[in-house]
């Protein structure tokens, strides 16, 4: 029996009446009624209400104790009064009356409440992050996050993948985010790079022989932080298998997530069986590779209705002849909509930066017309074939933008969202999880016309790769996909290029020659260069899903210690200057501040 506790704050029960118990834990609230001081003492399991009377010498002494010093407090447990039974927590009909206790860590003036989920601001929460981490929803988000893991570790293993650690100093990666670099003292000179993710090391483990490989892996990736991203450091379940096409991925990476997500959740998955959305279709329907398919609502191409001579909304007609092309999104039943909810909207729009959004209703009385400041520009026939064209009915409202593709997906994507917000189309009750596939292999830089590889270049392109094929590298799709849930990218993933000789016609497309691809990946090319099996895989982040598993909006409400928006720890205050000498040692000196 340990000196500190016979029970934990959330064990005692009605049947352990009358028995003599000591509890340890942190007092989280005191309420005094002049002649009996109620205490709720925490631990890490819950809370026990534990009561003391005026009589007990100890009175004055507890009643004086600041909140959250840690007590071990013995006593008996007593059955409370019907009347005053908490079924808000597992002691709820029981508490315990204090003879005696003891102070075992004694606590300043608290810079923020514990006891109180309230919001503060985070430069305190940070700063003192032991203190917000006692907090009720914080606290219970970590410990679901460890419990996540410890699944998602028992399903691979089920599912025959071993796992394996890869390194943390390695070489710089000229694709992808910024580098975290460390000097190499036994090295003058030359730096190792912190992983931005294992990718070379985990396609190695396959060359190597191995058939199904994991880890939770950290990565390191010098970005800077959104509510979806920390600054620096992350955790994702790292994966990768051999003998596989993509439908094999998909299947082990379905199968967990179903499982991850009806475990920790009581919220309904929209599908079962992940729907598989071209990177094309996504951009076009959605205007984002991350849809989030719970809003009902799909954008359309009616560009060519522009095109005809009883159209006579000559603004976009003019952007239509110079390139521009015309997209819109339909709102159901929106007939008795007032016109500030249409106004707000095309206000909106302007307030991001786009030209607004053009709208009317569709109406029907003795013919069909357009009702609200542009529908007059359309004749009957060609409402007719919006109609068709977006599956519209009488009654339901338009919205349109025209534009170059690029500010057209942007504007009508976060239209889309905001929308379906104003509208209340979004069921939060629901995960609705999907693929995006065939991401083109190259894209052309719009400021430099440079070819560049569009997401990930150990990726495998798709079809027969003839001389030909490779002559249209823009035409060209890859073995590439993301999971994405509720509008949120959990991973990337590829079936991956282990043919070098294709590997080297790829890169040089890509403006890199045999000499460089050698030079920067040298311990890849040189392995896939030695019998290199057919082999995919994919890395889910590990804080997004527990984010939506916690019902989270940012991602430093389930990681136990992050960063502040800056990269800054406040409670360590790293990053921080170090002394001389071990710049000295390193072989390194530092310019003069401005």
């Amino acid at each position: 029996m340990s000196k500190y506790r016979t029970h934990t704050c959330n064990e005692l029960r009605k049947e352990d009446v009358d028995k003599k118990v000591f509890l340890s834990g942190w007092i989280n609230k005191k309420r005094d009624h002049g002649n009996l001081l109620f205490i709720d003492l925490r631990d890490n399991y819950g809370v026990t209400q534990c009561i003391i009377d005026k009589d007990n010498k100890n009175f004055t002494n507890l009643e004086k104790t600041q909140l959250e010093t840690v007590v071990k407090i013995e006593g008996k447990v007593i059955a409370r009064s019907e009347d005053t039974i908490n079924k808000e927590i597992g002691t709820g009909e029981i508490e315990v009356t204090i003879d005696t206790y003891e102070e075992l860590g004694s606590c300043k003036e608290l810079p923020m409440p514990v006891f109180s989920d309230q919001e503060y601001a985070e430069e305190i929460r940070l700063k003192y992050r032991f203190l917000d981490l006692r907090r009720k929803k914080i606290h219970e988000n970590i410990i679901l996050r460890s419990k996540v893991i410890s699944h998602i570790r028992n399903e691979m293993t089920k599912l025959g993948f071993l796992e394996f650690q890869t390194p943390i100093l390695t070489s710089s990666s000229p694709e992808g985010a910024r580098d975290f670099l460390v000097p190499s003292r036994l090295n003058p000179g030359k730096f190792y790079a912190l992983p931005q993710a294992p990718q070379q090391f985990k396609q190695l483990i396959m060359v190597s022989g191995f058939d199904k490989y994991f880890q939770i892996a950290p990565c390191f990736r010098d970005e800077d932080a959104r509510a979806d991203r920390s600054p620096g450091e992350f955790y994702q379940l790292d994966l990768e298998m051999s003998f596989v096409e993509q439908e094999d991925v998909f299947n082990v990476v379905e199968k967990l997530m179903v499982n991850t997500f009806k475990t920790f959740s009581n919220k309904k998955l929209l599908h079962d069986e992940f729907p598989r959305i071209s990177y094309k279709d996504a951009m076009l329907k959605y205007g984002s590779d991350k849809p989030d398919l719970r809003n009902p609502l799909i954008i359309n191409d009616i560009t060519e209705i522009f095109t005809r001579e009883d159209v006579t909304f000559e603004i976009f007609k003019k952007l239509v002849k110079s390139g521009s092309r015309v997209r819109c999104i339909i709102t159901k039943n929106t007939k008795d909509k007032p016109r500030s909810f249409f106004d707000n909207v095309d206000k909106w729009a302007k307030e991001q930066g786009a030209s607004g959004l053009a709208y009317f209703t569709f109406e029907k009385d003795t013919e069909l017309s357009g009702k609200g400041p542009i529908g007059k520009f359309f004749s009957k026939e060609a409402l007719s074939e919006i109609m068709n064209l977006t599956n519209a009915e009488v009654g339901d409202s338009i919205f349109l933008a025209c534009g170059k593709q690029n500010e057209l997906e942007k504007i009508t994507s976060q239209a889309r969202n905001k929308i379906a917000e104003d509208l209340d189309l979004i069921d939060e009750d629901i995960f609705a999880f999907c693929w995006i596939v065939d991401y083109p292999m190259f894209e052309r830089d719009e400021v430099t016309s440079k070819i560049e590889f569009s997401h990930n270049p150990f990726s495998m392109p798709q079809g027969d790769l003839t001389e030909k094929e490779l002559e249209n590298p823009l035409e060209l799709l890859a073995y590439q996909y993301d999971i994405v849930c509720n509008g949120i990218e959990l991973s990337s993933g590829a079936i991956r290029n282990h043919k070098p000789e294709l590997m080297y016609k790829l890169f040089s497309i890509a403006g890199y020659d045999k000499q460089q691809v050698d030079e920067k990946f040298s311990g890849m090319i040189n392995a896939l260069s030695y019998g290199a099996p057919p082999h995919g895989g994919i890395a889910p982040g590990i804080d997004r899903i527990v984010m939506l598993l916690a019902n989270e909006k940012n991602i430093r409400e389930v990681t136990m210690f992050p960063m502040n928006q800056n990269a800054q720890d406040l409670m360590m205050n790293a990053p921080s200057e170090v002394n001389p000498e071990q710049l000295k040692e390193l072989n390194l000196s530092l310019k003069n501040k401005k």
